[in-house]
């Protein structure tokens, strides 16, 4: 459920206070491109917080659930583009840009982390109307992380409010403190991750404060791409953003009618804030990392699978699966009478199941199962009363 069904959502029902996750399928509207995870169908995750709080504490929140997310499938090296809503308004008339030209300016600002200053300049002059003039000191502005690399965010901050243009503005002011404050947060979670970036201009309408975007750079650098059998030639090898969000005080409201005598109507806003997982982009990173490690893909989250030695063991092998299931291990066991033992054992390896269980007779009359590393084929007796410990350290290390 992306911001515009969740706004209608929570004006539907009345709601002016949540905090929610949701994964749904989306769809795209703009042109797929399946080599590099931009699928027409996909699967995203949303985590959205709705309601009136202090400015930059909820922000702080999603962006420290984006960091700690892609930390933790470790996916590469990332970063989280940080922009500001009145600090590109603020940017735009300072270059004689209109409120009217928002919008449009925005979507050819987005590109410059796909094409060249040079490109996206002459855009902006023949088909988005702006002088020559007005061009060059917008590139001033949005490229200056681009020139200042290493410069800290609230540095960065501080060399755009140097900018006398700039500085007089005052929404852009706002803008400027209000990240300041959000980077401080950030600092205090221990995200290292948040990079203020004056070029990131998401060119959806409804956002009113903070934005930031999850870039994965070289994701699928070393990877080879192809489709319908050809090799894609000239494509970037990252896969763009694989999380996006931001502030969205005003999209509520849209969907609530106004409260209020006549002529003196109010809005009804409920100030939302959230980020969005690209589901298939993380897989398509994940895959694309596993073919250039040479990694296996497992497909089951099977921990034991119980084998039988002999024929007639199907009951045994069913109590003892009874038995770890209520002790919350993750198992399994072939669904024949009596199947062979090399078949299992060869379903335990293509499976990538690390631990298999061996039942027999001689193991029946000695109180005892063959533990067996199915990756190293190692094998041990361990006697039931010790197997529930033996399975947990064997699982843990």
């Amino acid at each position: 459920m992306s911001p515009v069904p969740f706004a209608r959502y929570l004006a539907m029902n009345k709601i002016s206070n949540i905090k929610r996750y949701h994964i749904a399928k989306v769809y795209r509207r703009d042109q797929p491109v399946m080599t590099r995870g931009r699928y027409r169908e996909f699967y995203q995750c949303d985590f959205d917080i709705a309601g009136q709080y202090d400015p930059m504490i909820p922000e702080a929140e999603c962006l420290k659930i984006v960091d700690e997310v892609l930390s933790k499938l470790e996916i590469g090296e990332f970063q989280v583009k940080l922009n500001h809503r009145l600090i590109l308004e603020g940017m735009f008339a300072a270059c004689g840009a209109g409120a009217d030209q928002f919008k449009t300016v925005c979507s050819s600002v987005d590109k410059l982390d796909k094409q060249p200053w040079a490109e996206v300049e002459d855009e902006l002059i023949k088909e988005k109307g702006l002088a020559k003039e007005s061009t060059e000191k917008l590139g001033q502005f949005v490229r200056l992380r681009e020139f200042n690399q290493s410069m800290g965010n609230i540095e960065l901050l501080d060399k755009l409010m140097q900018f006398e243009e700039l500085a007089k503005n005052a929404r852009f002011k706002k803008g400027v403190e209000e990240l300041k404050v959000l980077v401080n947060y950030c600092s205090l979670f221990g995200i290292e991750s948040v990079r203020f970036d004056p070029s990131l201009a998401r060119g959806l309408d409804y956002y009113t404060g903070a934005i930031y975007e999850a870039v994965v750079p070289k994701a699928l650098e070393g990877v080879n791409l192809e489709a319908n059998g050809e090799e894609q030639k000239g494509l970037p090898v990252g896969v763009g953003s694989v999380a996006a969000g931001g502030r969205y005080d005003e999209l509520v409201g849209n969907f609530m009618a106004p409260v209020g005598s006549k002529g003196k109507e109010k809005r009804q806003d409920v100030p939302c804030v959230g980020i969005s997982f690209g589901i298939e982009r993380l897989f398509a990173i994940m895959e694309a990392k596993m073919q250039i490690e040479q990694l296996p893909v497992r497909t089951t989250e099977t921990e034991i699978f119980i084998a039988s030695a002999q024929k007639n063991l199907l009951q045994e092998r069913m109590k003892l699966c009874k038995t770890l299931w209520d002790e919350g291990f993750k198992v399994e066991f072939a669904y024949k009478a009596n199947p062979k033992l090399l078949t299992q054992l060869q379903y335990c390896e293509d499976r990538l199941i690390p631990l298999a269980l061996i039942v027999g007779e001689r193991e029946l009359q000695e109180g005892v199962v063959k533990l067996r590393n199915v990756k190293t084929r190692a094998e041990q007796d361990v006697a039931l009363s010790d197997l529930v410990s033996t399975l947990r350290s064997a699982l843990s290390s």
